[in-house]
């Protein structure tokens, strides 16, 4: 898939559009996997292995992948130290942080409404 190219127009921000860049930012960050990075990362910086230990389920292409595509939007930056084997960290942007505030909101979301969630679910299955 081709990157659309942010041109400052209302158009790249507006989530209504196909074709707009933000609806494509929207589906990269808007996955399971990229909001427990985010949220396991916090103020940390962690090596891969720390952050797959972490991310209790994650196999290591699907975490792979993800801090992939993390670092190419900018959330995420990723620090290779020249030692033999290599050490490599992860860390989050200020934009990182500034996505991991909202994250922190849907979790505590969660942790208000899991007992409704739950309730609700063993209805409508009955």
């Amino acid at each position: 898939m081709e990157t659309k190219q942010f041109t400052g127009s209302p158009e790249d921000a507006d989530l209504m559009r196909a074709d707009s860049l933000a609806r494509e930012i929207f589906s990269d960050v808007a996955n399971k996997w990229a909001l427990l990075i985010i949220e396991f990362l916090g103020d940390r910086t962690l090596r891969f292995s720390e952050l797959r230990n972490e991310v209790e389920g994650i196999s290591h292409k699907m975490l792979t992948q993800n801090l992939r595509m993390l670092e190419r939007n900018g959330l995420v930056e990723r620090c290779v130290h020249p030692t033999v084997p290599p050490r490599v960290e992860y860390t989050l942007t200020e934009a990182g942080q500034g996505l991991r505030a909202t994250i922190d909101g849907m979790c505590d979301w969660t942790h208000r409404y899991l007992a409704h969630i739950e309730a609700s679910r063993r209805s409508f299955d009955a």
